[in-house]
């Protein structure tokens, strides 16, 4: 049989046959480090797996479940909000309730949270333009679109992340820091921030880095992020304790209607819930359970139905969040599937 001649072109060599060992290292594929945490199931049809680290501790404090690789460091991010929250009222923040709770907390931007964000800066005597995050539209829909309806502008206060802005500024207020360059990893805040996290974990500070909204994030282990949500969870007093009931008095200036962080605190009371950018979540009970949750892929869909398993692992009673055990997988605006989370956790 005669090869066809391609007019045009100079001949090249067949490519050679892919090395099957070189093919298992391929970055595309899930390290075998990382176990199969969800899987996502269309009419039927497995479509995607989602691979990443989760580790629960007991009550007694010790991992009852490690899967994948829970002593990777990772990046926290917004699930270090509390930790965060902690060191502003160490450095003599004068928050309280809700106050407290926005500040440990990502808001969708509702206009109470706005209010409550202006209320940290007045009682610090500032105003928004002193907020270093940038400026966002909110993330609930209907107050977006009332803001479109009445011609407004993003702001700094909408942004999700501006109530850790104004408790950090009024920390600095109230220790007599400079309130410019707060988010400097050097500057007295962060580096009260960091000798929390290292507390409170149990380790060393792993790596520094910036997050989303401009503020030092200090990479940790999994098993260390969830010592730290345990340790808030289970204390009996000072700021730790101040922090955890503000979250679970005011659960709606953790999140904001219908987020999930703030409906599993509100359906299970007790439990401390808080999620992270790129698929981080930890959550804590007052017994001292506690879960903390990392994605590989960095999608945050399965995080919550993961949590609530790992309770349950644990012995944990969550039937009353069953509605965010998994999540529907819609066609043509109809339920055809789920994400449901992989076994050991079912």
């Amino acid at each position: 049989m005669n090869t066809p001649t391609i007019v045009g072109r100079s001949a090249r060599p067949a490519p050679e046959p892919e090395d099957p060992m070189r093919a298992e290292q391929s970055p595309s594929e899930p390290s075998p480090r990382y176990a199969e945490l969800a899987e996502v199931v269309r009419s039927g049809f497995v479509e995607s797996r989602h691979f990443g680290s989760l580790v629960a501790l007991g009550p007694d404090g010790r991992p009852a479940l490690e899967l994948g690789v829970p002593g990777e460091p990772v990046v926290p991010r917004s699930s270090a909000k509390p930790f965060q929250a902690l060191a502003c009222l160490r450095a003599g923040a004068p928050l309280r309730g809700a106050h407290v709770a926005i500040a440990a907390g990502s808001h969708t931007g509702q206009d109470f949270h706005v209010e409550a964000v202006e209320e940290i800066l007045a009682g610090a005597g500032l105003t928004g333009e002193a907020l270093r995050c940038p400026a966002s539209r909110p993330e609930d829909e209907a107050t977006y679109r009332a803001m479109i309806g009445r011609g407004e502008p993003d702001t700094r206060e909408r942004m999700n992340c501006s109530g850790k802005h104004a408790a950090m500024l009024a920390a600095c207020v109230a220790a007599g820091w400079p309130t410019e360059g707060y988010l400097d990893p050097n500057h007295p805040l962060q580096l009260l921030v960091r000798e929390g996290i290292e507390e409170l974990a149990a380790e060393r500070v792993a790596h520094t880095a910036v997050d989303g909204c401009g503020a030092p994030v200090f990479a940790m282990t999994l098993t260390g992020l969830a010592r730290g949500i345990r340790a808030l969870a289970i204390a009996g007093s000072g700021p730790e304790r101040t922090v955890a009931t503000a979250m679970r008095e005011h659960p709606a200036y953790v999140g904001g209607d219908g987020q999930a962080n703030t409906e599993v605190m509100r359906l299970l009371p007790g439990v401390l819930a808080k999620g992270g950018a790129e698929g981080v979540f930890v959550a804590a009970t007052t017994a001292g359970h506690a879960v903390a949750i990392k994605v590989i892929d960095g999608s945050p869909r399965a995080t919550t139905a993961l949590a609530l398993a790992a309770l349950r692992t644990l012995g944990v009673d969550t039937a009353e969040a069953h509605e965010w055990t998994t999540v529907p997988v819609l066609g043509g605006g109809e339920p055809v599937g789920e994400v449901r989370v992989s076994s050991p956790l079912t």
